[in-house]
């Protein structure tokens, strides 16, 4: 396998409305690799697509060289045991504790014991930074950025060779989002996953990944790394990315 992931040539419409208008790209193994965008340009639709949540008009996506138009039921539940997903705002089960909500994965996707079940628990908590105290407590009990810390641990229970983040940062102050920054990147250095994620936060952009496509007018109007990017003339390009605090800030200009 060449990619990790390749889109080719996506269609996406409800109804009559055209939201993807032919979208290709592919992202490499151990990349970390965004999606940009503005409003209602289907950033995460696209996601969902990639994840088998909602299905496109047209086009081909191959997922760990697998077409994921032309699968068996057990076919498509094994793949989809190779991806942990951190949705924005966390989502996790606010009636389970968070080692109920990390292991509730286990129990439906395995046959461990709950011992083994326990112990992931314990390692995924420690993989993600958080203490064990942590585990007895509620979603409501956590902090913004813990929210997203427990639920990154639970995408990571089952060990995925992909990880999908939409807007990791949201929400997070400024030294939380740094903090989250490099927890993902030392995840994809230590588990070797590739990493996809949805972001507008310009830290995240300039700082931590590799490759990246530009949504807008329902094409993808800039890729590559960020210096390919900042080449576009595109005027949602031009608008994100070509203003005085950009310069000063990211480009030393």
């Amino acid at each position: 396998m060449r990619y990790a992931i390749e889109v080719q040539d996506i269609v996406t419409k409800f109804g009559e409305k055209v939201i993807h208008d032919s979208i290709s790209f592919n992202v490499g193994f151990n990349e970390i690799f965004g999606v940009l965008g503005g409003s209602g340009s289907g950033k995460s639709v696209l996601i969902r697509e990639i994840i088998m949540l909602l299905r496109p008009f047209s086009g081909k996506i191959v997922v760990l060289g697998k077409d994921i138009s032309n699968m068996s039921y057990k076919e498509t539940q094994e793949l989809k045991r190779n991806w942990g997903v951190l949705f924005q705002f966390g989502a996790l089960f606010s009636s389970l504790t968070v080692a109920q909500n990390i292991e509730l994965v286990l129990k439906e996707h395995t046959n461990l014991p709950k011992d083994i079940r326990e112990a992931i628990v314990v390692s995924k908590l420690e993989l993600v930074g958080l203490g064990l105290d942590v585990a007895s407590m509620y979603p409501s009990e956590l902090s913004g950025g813990m929210v997203k810390r427990a639920a990154l641990a639970r995408s990571l229970a089952l060990e995925p060779k992909l990880l999908f983040l939409d807007e990791p940062t949201s929400g997070l102050d400024p030294v939380g989002a740094r903090a989250f920054d490099k927890l993902i990147v030392n995840l994809r250095d230590i588990l070797g996953v590739t990493v996809v994620m949805i972001t507008h936060d310009l830290d995240s952009i300039f700082s931590i990944l590799d490759n990246m496509i530009v949504i807008a007018d329902k094409k993808v109007v800039a890729r590559g790394a960020i210096k390919d990017v900042l080449k576009s003339t595109h005027p949602f390009v031009e608008a994100f990315f070509k203003n005085e605090y950009v310069a000063k800030r990211y480009l030393n200009v």
